[in-house]
C-alpha cells in the first residue's frame, strides 16, 4: 500500500503551455484500494479530483474511480487527461480502454515537443431543457436575473458521463463576477444530482469562455472541466449550433488559471465527444 502511495502524481490537465490547468492526483496501482482510503486521499490532496486506476488483466485497459474531496463522481474528464499524460510517460503513445462505475470510454495519450498530450472519448451525452422553476432557482443562487442570459443557447441539463447545468450569459463581465453563497449552491446541487454548473459567454460560434461551479464537492469554481466541456459540445449539437464540429473553451481564466480544452462534436446524435489538451507535471 505505501509502494502505491509513492506512485501518486500530481498532474495539471488542459493546461495553457507551462501554467493554469486543472489538478489532479493520479495513483495508478496494482489492486484498488477500499473506498474510504481513497476519499481520505482526495480529501488530503484537496484537488477537484483525484483518479485511482487499477490494470485488468482480463480485459485489457484500466478499472478507474474518480474521488472529490467530498464523495466519489462518476466521471471526471481533467482526470482521465491526467490519468492520460501519465500513462504517456509510462507507455508512450497509446489508446487505453477505461472501465468507469457506470461507463467504458478510452483515453489516447502522447507527448509532442517535450509536453504531454492527452484526448479522451466521452461517455454518451444528452441534453433536456431546465424547467422555469429550476432557472429561477439557480439565477437567484447566482444573484442573476433572465435579462442576463443569452437565449440562443437556452438553460438546459446536460450529460456527458455525470450530469450538469448551462446557462449562457450575455455580458463577459457577469461571468468574472460570478458569485454565490457555498454551502446553499451545495444543497441545491446535490438535491439535483449535480456535478457542476456551467456559465457560459459565448466569443464566436466555436468559442467560449467558462466558469464551472463545484459546490456539489465543496469546491467553488474548477479551473477545468472536461465532462462538462463534453455534456456542453452535445448540447451544442442538440441545439444545432453552428459549432463546425470542434469548440474551444477557455476556462480557469477568471481565477488565474487559464485551461484550454478542445472539442471534436461528431454529428451523430448523442454520439461520444473527443476532449483534449495538454497536461503539466506538478511539482
Amino acid at each position: 500500500m505505501q509502494t502505491d502511495l509513492l506512485a501518486l502524481q500530481h498532474i495539471s490537465a488542459f493546461s495553457h503551455g507551462d501554467e493554469g490547468g486543472n489538478p489532479a492526483g493520479v495513483l495508478v496501482g496494482e489492486t484498488m484500494l477500499p473506498d474510504a482510503q481513497m476519499q481520505s486521499i482526495a480529501a488530503d490532496l484537496g484537488y477537484s479530483e483525484t483518479v485511482f486506476a487499477v490494470p485488468l488483466a482480463d480485459k485489457g485497459g484500466y478499472r478507474v474511480r474518480y474521488f472529490s474531496p467530498e464523495n466519489e463522481v462518476p466521471f471526471c474528464g481533467h482526470a482521465t487527461i491526467a490519468l492520460g499524460a501519465v500513462l504517456a510517460q509510462q507507455q508512450g503513445r497509446k489508446t487505453h480502454r477505461l472501465e468507469l462505475n457506470e461507463a467504458v470510454i478510452s483515453v489516447e495519450s502522447w507527448q509532442e515537443n517535450g509536453q504531454l498530450q492527452a484526448a479522451l472519448q466521452s461517455p454518451q451525452t444528452r441534453s433536456e431543457a431546465l424547467s422555469d422553476d429550476v432557472t429561477a432557482q439557480v439565477l437567484e443562487l447566482f444573484g442573476l436575473s433572465e435579462d442576463d442570459l443569452d437565449l440562443r443557447i437556452l438553460p438546459a441539463r446536460v450529460h456527458g458521463g455525470a450530469d450538469h447545468l448551462v446557462l449562457a450569459l450575455t455580458d463577459r463581465a457577469k461571468l468574472a463576477d460570478m458569485a454565490y453563497d457555498l454551502e446553499a449552491m451545495k444543497q441545491f446541487m446535490l438535491g439535483q444530482g449535480l456535478v457542476t454548473i456551467m456559465l457560459v459567454h459565448v466569443r464566436g460560434p466555436q468559442e467560449f469562455n467558462v466558469r464551472n461551479a463545484f459546490a456539489s464537492a465543496g469546491v467553488f469554481e474548477d479551473p477545468a472541466t472536461g465532462a462538462a466541456a463534453a455534456a456542453f459540445s452535445g448540447y451544442l449539437r442538440d441545439i444545432d449550433w453552428a459549432h463546425g464540429g470542434e469548440i474551444q473553451i477557455v476556462q480557469g481564466e477568471d481565477m488565474g488559471l487559464k485551461s484550454l480544452i478542445s472539442a471534436k462534436i461528431p454529428s451523430e446524435a448523442g454520439a461520444s465527444v473527443r476532449i483534449s489538451g495538454a497536461a503539466r507535471r506538478l511539482v
